[in-house]
């Protein structure tokens, strides 16, 4: 379970929204930069409201994510968390616990800082465009949900 192939790296980068606009190159370089990390089952990968410091790409097992102590979803394999800590810092929105052996690709703020500042500036604009459309596409799902809802109320009325 210890190694991951360069190529395997570069295919669940590449399914990461963030990371999606990025070209194979950079993908190969986000790739490079990534730490395997094996954790055993019980570890807590992530602990709601503290500041998040790297991003996590589950490779293999399973994790569990609770928000307030209640479980709001499960980790997979190709499942991601982590990755607006390499935006913002922000606070952790979910503990995160390993629930299952588990292999990860880590990429920590450092890392990923370097990789904007230094090896491939065109990722960040890339991850720019895609966080914007992203930010739209919610803003809009938002509107039509109050849309829906003064309707609601005015057939009620």
């Amino acid at each position: 379970m210890q190694h991951v192939r360069s190529d395997d790296r570069i295919k669940l980068l590449q399914g990461v929204w963030l990371f999606e606009r990025c070209t194979k190159k950079e993908l190969a370089a986000l790739a490079r930069m990534a730490t395997p990390v094996t954790v055993e089952p019980g570890r807590v990968l992530a602990t709601e409201g503290t500041p998040g410091q790297e991003f996590v790409v589950v490779v293999e097992g399973t994790a569990s994510a609770t928000s307030r102590g209640q479980e709001v979803g499960q980790i997979s394999p190709g499942s991601f968390f982590g990755e607006l800590a390499l935006l913002d810092g922000g606070p952790r929105t979910a503990t995160v616990r390993a629930l299952t052996p588990m292999l990860v690709l880590v990429l920590d703020r450092s890392e990923f800082n370097e990789l904007l500042d230094r090896a491939i500036p065109s990722v960040g604009r890339r991850m720019l465009v895609t966080i914007a459309e992203r930010l739209r596409s919610e803003r809009l799902r938002a509107e039509r949900f109050r849309s829906n809802a003064r309707v609601d109320e005015s057939a009620d009325a």
